[in-house]
């Protein structure tokens, strides 16, 4: 098959014309990474999510308004690849739902080649690459690790594997008519004297458009590179526009991203906030002691239910008896046939059997140890002065 040429200045998300009008939201339901630069912060990243909670997610954020949300990517936490199963499920859902969004997942390449007409056929927008060398002892001295498979290989031989890798997704994504953009971080010291050669190596392979990332530390010291100052910046990028189109300045695909709460951390909620819909307009709660979340949700004999009065404000509304334990899934199934009223369930722990077999059934779980109070006012936007009286 030849490959296919795409109109970058019309593109949805690097188009020139549309970047800043088109709202940007990633899923991040990618739980596994299969590489890490040595560079990379420290901070742990905030837990992936199930494809149903990420799809739910989306549907809070487009009945929220504000900005359209035009585009949609599975970014992180891990590299969507290395779990392909959950990235296409989320993929085709968001797809089914919503043919009008724009769809597109950053990797670095790893497991491509075997995906990609699947990734076509779902409509997929284009691939952002995550291409810091494209000569193994460059990439040898960037990476931490790099693992290809789930087993364990030599940091020498899995540069040499990823540099591969990459190589085959181009050609496999280019084959099937998929859009492909390439990231390259420039890390002083490191690759800033190699980016020329990547951009003139995946222009060869057919890649559309090229970003020239500045590495940003957080931290000085010890093997951390500088920042590039803008000098060293000008001349990588006249270096790299001889040889593939380039994105005029560095502006991260999602910088413009719908649902602000995407992190927040209030009430003892840290992670994506799901919404209240009008066929979903209450919150859940498994509690012992009726004030925190503190109950495993496996040990739930009863439920709390939480949700607005005809005054607007979040009380407790009832108490439901939780099904019988030792039914296995069939526990699960019924739990979400009574719970069909709810947008989320709190509970401090849950097992991933259970989390998934009621996010497909629409029911997010969200793990918390906060008190009930102020965490249901979080989910219901909070800040609002007026508090429920008994």
């Amino acid at each position: 098959m030849t490959p296919t040429a795409v109109s970058y200045e019309s593109h949805p998300c690097f188009g020139m014309t549309s970047r800043s009008k088109v709202g940007r939201l990633h899923l991040p339901v990618a739980p596994r990474a299969n590489a890490r630069i040595r560079f990379a912060p420290g901070a742990k990243a905030a837990p992936a999510m199930l494809p149903e909670e990420a799809v739910s997610w989306l549907e809070g954020e487009l009945s929220a308004g504000g900005t359209p949300v035009g585009i949609v990517g599975i970014t992180g936490p891990g590299d969507p690849m290395a779990t392909p199963d959950a990235t296409l499920r989320t993929l085709r859902m968001v797809r089914g739902r919503h043919p009008e969004i724009s769809l597109c997942l950053t990797t670095v390449g790893i497991g491509v080649e075997r995906y990609a007409e699947a990734l076509k056929a779902v409509g997929l927008s284009h691939v952002t690459l995550l291409v810091d060398a494209v000569d193994p002892a460059v990439a040898e001295g960037l990476y931490a690790w790099i693992r290809p498979s789930t087993r364990t290989m030599p940091l020498p031989a899995a540069a040499r594997v990823l540099v591969d890798e990459q190589t085959r997704a181009v050609k496999a994504l280019k084959a099937a008519g998929v859009a492909v953009k390439v990231n390259t971080t420039v890390y002083p010291g490191h690759n800033a004297d190699h980016v020329e050669a990547i951009a003139k190596t995946m222009a060869g392979l057919g890649a559309d458009i090229m970003a020239v990332v500045p590495f940003w530390p957080g931290k000085e010291g010890g093997e951390f590179p500088a920042t590039p100052d803008m000098d060293l910046l000008a001349r990588v990028r006249d270096q790299v526009a001889r040889h593939i189109n380039l994105m005029p300045s560095w502006e991260e695909c999602g910088e413009v991203v719908s649902g602000l709460e995407k992190r927040r951390s209030q009430g003892g909620v840290s992670a994506t906030l799901p919404r209240p819909t009008g066929e979903r307009p209450n919150v859940a709660v498994v509690s012992a002691n009726g004030i925190d979340v503190d109950l495993h949700l496996g040990q739930a004999a009863r439920v709390l239910i939480y949700g607005p009065r005809e005054d607007r404000l979040p009380c407790l509304l009832e108490v439901r008896d939780a099904p019988d334990a030792g039914t296995g899934a069939a526990r699960w199934q019924e739990l979400g046939e009574l719970l069909a009223d709810c947008f989320v369930l709190l509970a401090a722990s849950a097992g991933p059997s259970p989390r998934e077999l009621l996010a497909r059934g629409g029911l997010t779980v969200m793990i918390t140890d906060g008190e009930i109070a102020p965490t249901v006012d979080v989910l219901y936007g909070g800040g609002k002065g007026k508090k429920c009286k008994k």
